[in-house]
């Protein structure tokens, strides 16, 4: 009788009653696994929806607080290094200060050569459109009254377009916001360059206590992917702008402080940045020059960026912050969609930022997940010696 005595079901360790309701159920295994998918993906759709309208809504503040977190990943070697000889507050605004009088000091150049050149640079355009037009009445048999009739109805189209008082308007009420945004985000700058610990400690705050120290070291490797990516990228955008420019002195072309400046700055949006910048600077040449010069600037900018794209940013950067060139694509529609100019900039150093720190919390995941099985395989070994 003891030896036939049925023992209950829900003392058998080895039967798991949700298993038993899986194998009962009349949806496949694969359907089940596909709506759960689905379900989860939905929300993870939905909730980037919205925060994307809220980026929208609220980009007057959230993008000059993107532009500070750059300039205080890049200043704050500058400022630690002046706090050693000064207090951390002045060291805080002295920086502010000197980009100040930097980008100051930037735009005066450029527009002291802008008023110096500008008036050879009209005849020049001058002239090359009489010729364009030249051609097109020789090839297409157009007449001078033919082409002024074109030329008539077009910007009659144009100026019938839109209305030109809410244009300008909206004009005014851009530059306002951009005014705006500068003094949000020095403001900003001062602040996290000041007390920058004092604000992630207090974020780190927000969050519950069992995610902090997760949280607190995702922090650390995002602020040190960021600095990293911000630092090499200032370097090869200083390469660039610095032979771009050269070259253009050389072959004369106009404004070659403006376009060194120019490919500087979009030098931090990577591909479409070069390719912008680059064009620019080629049609100045053919402008200016005519197009054996342009050739020759054309292969002074793939020169360039070629040296950028093989050995700079190789070396600088390193397999660390390396993107996919998709990625990277995707990221700056993205980017560009969201927050126009703005967003094209912080798109790729988001998206190292967010590689770095996925693979961080995968990593701090897989070793979570080893000391549970090395824990259980211990338990398991004790088990008889303890029985």
């Amino acid at each position: 009788m003891t030896d036939n005595a049925i023992q209950p079901r829900s003392t058998d360790p080895s039967r798991d009653p949700a298993r038993d309701s899986r194998r009962d159920s009349a949806v496949p295994p694969a359907v089940r696994a596909a709506s759960e998918w689905s379900l989860r993906l939905l929300v993870i759709g939905v909730a980037v929806y919205v925060g994307s309208l809220l980026l929208r809504e609220f980009s007057q503040i959230v993008v000059p607080l993107l532009v500070a977190v750059l300039l205080a990943a890049m200043l704050e070697p500058i400022s630690r290094r002046l706090a050693r000889v000064m207090p951390i507050g002045a060291a805080a605004g002295t920086t502010v200060v000197g980009v100040i009088l930097l980008v100051s000091a930037l735009f005066t150049l450029i527009g002291q050569q802008f008023s110096s050149g500008l008036s050879e640079v009209t005849a020049q355009v001058a002239a090359g459109l009489e010729q364009i037009r030249d051609w097109l009445r020789t090839t297409f048999n157009i007449t001078d009254s033919e082409f002024d009739g074109y030329f008539e109805s077009f910007r009659d189209s144009v100026s019938s377009s839109g209305n030109l008082g809410q244009t300008a308007a909206n004009v005014g009420l851009t530059a306002t916001h951009f005014v705006a945004g500068i003094f949000i985000a020095l403001f900003a700058l001062f602040f996290f360059l000041y007390d920058g610990p004092r604000i992630w400690s207090w974020v780190v705050r927000l969050f519950p206590r069992v995610a902090r120290p997760r949280v607190d070291s995702s922090g650390q490797i995002a602020w040190d992917q960021l600095s990293a990516f911000v630092r090499a990228t200032i370097v090869v955008a200083l390469v660039d702008a610095v032979g771009i420019a050269v070259g253009a002195a050389i072959l004369k072309v106009p404004f070659a402080f403006a376009i060194g400046v120019l490919v500087f700055l979009f030098a931090f949006i990577p591909i479409v940045g070069a390719l912008l910048s680059g064009a620019v600077a080629v049609l100045l040449a053919l402008v200016a020059q005519g197009f054996g010069v342009a050739l020759i600037m054309l292969a002074v900018v793939i020169g360039v960026q070629q040296l950028e794209s093989h050995v700079l940013q190789p070396l600088l950067l390193g397999k660390a912050v390396s993107v996919h060139p998709l990625a990277v694509i995707l990221a700056i529609a993205a980017g560009s969609q969201i927050a126009g100019i703005v967003g094209a900039l912080a798109a790729v150093p988001f998206a190292a930022v967010l590689n770095a720190v996925g693979r961080h919390l995968l990593m701090k995941e897989s070793e979570a997940e080893l000391e549970d099985e090395l824990e259980e395989s211990a338990d398991e070994g004790s088990a008889p010696a303890n029985a």
